[in-house]
């Protein structure tokens, strides 16, 4: 698969990418949430500026990730220490 030239819109604005054909449709589902996410913040608070609106949609989406980010690590150390546990037991089942 190659790579497509697609515009994307974000905030009234274009932005030309080209982007993995596989990547498309996660693209533009980006574009989508991310124009939902300035429309909530535009209808909810007075707020007009579209940079600020655009730096309040960037904040969510950085603490989700950073949230997730955070909750993958901790899965992650926990599967370690289950994996070690598992290894000390066949250890010991196995040395006796």
């Amino acid at each position: 698969m190659g790579e497509i030239s697609i515009k994307i819109s974000i905030s009234d604005r274009i932005y030309p990418l080209k982007v993995a054909t596989e990547e498309e449709e996660i693209v533009r589902r980006a574009a989508k949430v991310i124009n939902e996410r300035i429309k909530d913040y535009q209808e909810n608070y007075a707020v007009r500026d579209k940079q600020d609106l655009l730096s309040m949609a960037l904040l969510h989406y950085a603490t989700a990730a950073l949230r997730v980010e955070s909750k993958v690590q901790d899965q992650d150390t926990a599967v370690t220490e289950k994996i070690e546990e598992l290894d000390n037991l066949l250890n010991d089942f196995f040395s006796k």
